[in-house]
């Protein structure tokens, strides 16, 4: 677990500073649910490190500097009253921006299709733990409009660019949070080296042919996702993506002018952005 400082330069008179931290991962289940989350709660906690070590140490940087913690989604691993409780005194006791990821509305990890169906049975008791609209919202902090959008079934919806549409307006410089990192070759590469798929939204198709039947229908991106994505790479006020998901600490770039980063589960990033 380290603390990484990650400088972002978009011309700013006045430098910022935000913690970023991402895929935590809560495990916690009891008998307010059943059993069987209990048993997956036994079972998905073999597969992360304890992720409270990582919250507190956000918790205490956050407070040090003053600002907010950013956190590009998968904060639970799965819908449970113990995890949303956590969820909710955690983001009471801090001063939290969140984006959703798929795992915040994972009712039984990879037990069913992800789609805005399986998502809105859970969305409005999620919502409860969280302070900001999950599936999008902004807030700006020193002159920097943070804007979150839900990709985390590797898709933009119609509503989600308008809205960032409408954020543009406002002339404020961008930066965007979002559970999903975007397709760019280098990260592209990297994640092809030991994954069957690249676990990226808006790959090019013809990068996808050999990924499995069920990663290629996941993955694949509609045309107001392409859509989406052709106005975060062009749109001059989008200055930077900080993201999630891929639980490695990663910076790239979506184009030449838009930095794109990823942090780990178990670390925490300060973003110096100036």
């Amino acid at each position: 677990m380290s603390i990484i400082k990650t400088p972002i330069h978009i011309g700013l008179p006045t430098p910022i500073r935000l913690v970023h931290m991402t895929d935590t991962h809560l495990c916690l289940a009891d008998m307010r649910d059943n059993e069987r989350k209990v048993t997956l709660g036994i079972k998905r906690t073999r597969v992360f490190a304890d992720p409270k070590p990582a919250l507190e140490l956000a918790s205490k940087t956050a407070k040090e500097l003053g600002t907010p913690i950013l956190h590009t989604g998968d904060l639970i691993d799965f819908v449970s009253v113990a995890n949303l409780e956590f969820a909710k005194q955690y983001t009471d006791e801090n001063d939290v921006f969140m984006a959703a990821g798929n795992h915040e509305f994972s009712l039984y990890v990879g037990e069913a299709k992800e789609d805005a169906a399986y998502r809105n049975q859970s969305l409005e008791t999620v919502q409860k733990a969280f302070k900001n609209d999950i599936r999008m919202s902004s807030r700006v902090v020193g002159g920097v409009n943070f804007v979150a959008l839900d990709n985390g079934y590797y898709l933009f919806d119609a509503e989600q660019l308008a809205f960032l549409k409408e954020e543009a307006k406002k002339g404020l410089p961008i930066v965007l949070l979002m559970h999903n990192p975007i397709h760019e070759m280098p990260l592209y590469h990297i994640m092809r080296a030991n994954n069957p798929c690249a676990y990226l939204v808006d790959v090019p198709e013809e990068l996808m042919q050999d990924y499995p039947a069920d990663r290629f229908i996941q993955q694949k991106a509609d045309d107001i996702t392409k859509e989406t994505v052709e106005y975060i790479k062009t749109e001059p006020l989008i200055k930077a993506i900080v993201a999630g998901h891929i639980h490695l600490n990663y910076s790239g770039y979506l184009t030449k002018t838009i930095p794109q980063i990823t942090t780990s589960c178990t670390d925490i990033r300060v973003l110096e952005i100036d």
